[in-house]
């Protein structure tokens, strides 16, 4: 079994996904520990208390800078023995600290079809552009935007009549199949690399 913590920064859609996933059983290879959030009315520490998963909100100005702050995210997913983060809608960039603890050990999901439209507006950037296509990519996290090594992605063709909602409302759904499957494969290949 692999430990992971998964970090939300807001409503949690993807994270709540993700843990009936793991109570369901069809993702066998992983355990969900601990909810870190960066915001602390976010909507996913109420899923998180409904799934009977522990949350931990961690204030980012009540440290002196980034490496501080990931010093006490880190302390915290090693007391809960932490082997791969998951970022599900976190909305800030992972810093040295964590970086160096958990090499290739952090994915996050993105909503478009990378290289295009990294950053944090993927969605809206892919519609003003008038994208024939975009889609959701599952990536390892390095020091760059939206960067790191790519474990799956899936396209979706625009329909030009759509409105912005309607394509967000597309992404959303591609999301929540394609996310536990990349974090399907990826816990198999740590447990792999545990044997």
């Amino acid at each position: 079994m692999v430990n992971i913590a998964i970090f939300a920064s807001g409503s949690g859609t993807n994270f709540e996904n993700l843990v009936k996933h793991i109570q369901e059983g069809s993702l066998p290879g992983c355990i969900c520990k601990l909810l870190i959030v960066d915001k602390e009315h976010a909507k996913a520490l109420e899923r998180a208390k409904r799934l009977g998963i522990e949350a931990i909100y961690v204030n980012p100005k009540a440290y002196a800078d980034k490496k501080a702050y990931e010093q006490e995210i880190r302390r915290h997913l090693e007391e809960k023995g932490v082997e791969l983060i998951v970022l599900a809608g976190y909305m800030r960039f992972i810093g040295e600290e964590l970086l160096t603890h958990y090499p290739q050990r952090i994915i996050n999901i993105h909503p478009a079809y990378l290289p295009n439209f990294p950053g944090a507006h993927g969605i809206q950037d892919a519609y003003e552009a008038k994208a024939e296509f975009t889609g959701v990519t599952v990536h390892y996290v390095d020091e760059g935007i939206d960067t790191g090594k790519i474990i799956m992605q899936e396209k979706i063709m625009i329909d030009p009549s759509w409105t912005l909602e309607e394509l967000e409302t597309s992404v959303h759904a591609l999301e929540y199949t394609l996310f536990p499957k990349a974090l399907k494969q990826v816990c198999e290949e740590i447990e792999e690399g545990k044997q």
